[in-house]
């Protein structure tokens, strides 16, 4: 392939065009063969149009707010920024789409517009968990809060290509999220889900406990969506708070903001190795496409990241390989 084109929404985020405009821009200068879709208001996506020739601008009438409902909101608002740009996926004149825009309408849209890949029971969201030991992918974080334990036999085999791809790793373990290493442990669903895997998944390794995560002992940690998005926030959480209280220990004092002066640079690199940014967005994967939700608190280099891992998504052809291995 050799030009990839992304439709964005230009709408999404807590702050909208103001980020995800000079975001565009700037994942286009990084990616020489980029093409954008930009989905919005008219007036908004138009003035990017002009800026840059890669920039084509589709004009919606329409936008899902973050408090909507959100299959509602797809089923009812056709020509929102959302449901437009998993269309053109759907109809081919996009590669895949990117938002920050909410996280729900993201998943009914990529599910019902753009549509499930043949055999993928439940699509599945995955996100790259950075760590300063290295980054690993957790699935699912919140597409499906109830699911069976066949589910997490997809979401190991879908997750487990996408780690192939995106992180280089070859054949990558696979781990099931639970509250023990020994096979007996957890709830009915989580040993049913253990055999499963076991019986299905030859790289399946056992179980990975919370702690295993950040410590990038395995390669891929599979659970239902409801207990990886808790562990996933609180992993974000920590991360922000923990900062957020070093800053200010480092600013008690002469002495602690002279320390800091020093640590800068270290400080510095730990934090964007910790950092959601750095991928910008978790794939919704199962879908015929390269759907790629990003934090409604985005910011230029999230939205950027987030372009270009949808790019990347496209480029390493996620979507055909996981229609050549799941089987119903």
């Amino acid at each position: 392939m050799s030009e990839v084109v992304v439709a964005v929404d230009a709408v999404g985020g807590d702050t909208g065009i103001s980020v995800v405009g000079p975001g565009c821009l700037a994942a286009l200068a990084e990616h020489p063969e980029l093409r954008i879709l930009l989905c919005g208001p008219q007036e908004l996506v138009e003035a990017y149009a002009e800026v840059d020739d890669r920039v084509d601008a589709i004009a919606c009438t329409e936008v899902i707010e973050m408090g909507e409902h959100p299959a509602q909101a797809v089923r009812k608002k056709k020509d929102s920024s959302i449901v437009v740009g998993c269309r053109l996926v759907k109809e081919g004149r996009a590669h895949g789409f990117f938002s920050a825009g909410s996280t729900g309408a993201c998943l009914a849209a990529g599910t019902l517009v753009t549509g499930r890949i043949k055999g993928v029971k439940r699509p599945a969201m995955a996100t790259i968990i950075p760590s300063p030991v290295r980054p690993v992918i957790l699935c699912d974080v919140g597409a499906n809060a109830d699911c069976k334990p066949e589910y997490l036999v997809q979401f190991a085999q879908m997750a487990s290509i996408y780690a192939e791809k995106l992180l280089d790793r070859p054949n990558p373990s696979v781990a099931l999220l639970n509250i023990g290493s020994e096979e007996a442990k957890g709830s009915t669903f989580a040993q049913e889900a253990y055999a499963l895997l076991k019986k299905n998944v030859p790289s399946f390794v056992g179980n990975g406990e919370g702690s295993d995560l950040l410590a990038g002992r395995y390669d891929v940690f599979v659970s239902d969506g409801f207990t990886g998005n808790v562990a996933v926030k609180v992993i974000e959480a920590t991360a922000k708070e923990l900062f957020g209280a070093m800053k200010g220990v480092f600013k008690r004092n002469v002495a602690t903001t002279l320390a800091a002066g020093v640590l800068k640079g270290g400080l510095y690199e730990l934090k964007d190795s910790i950092s959601p940014d750095s991928y910008g967005g978790a794939p919704l994967l199962g879908v015929a496409g390269a759907v790629i939700v990003g934090h409604g608190s985005s910011n230029e280099t999230a939205i950027k990241n987030g372009i270009l891992t949808t790019a990347r998504t496209v480029s390493m052809g996620v979507s055909e390989l996981i229609a050549q291995t799941v089987r119903p």
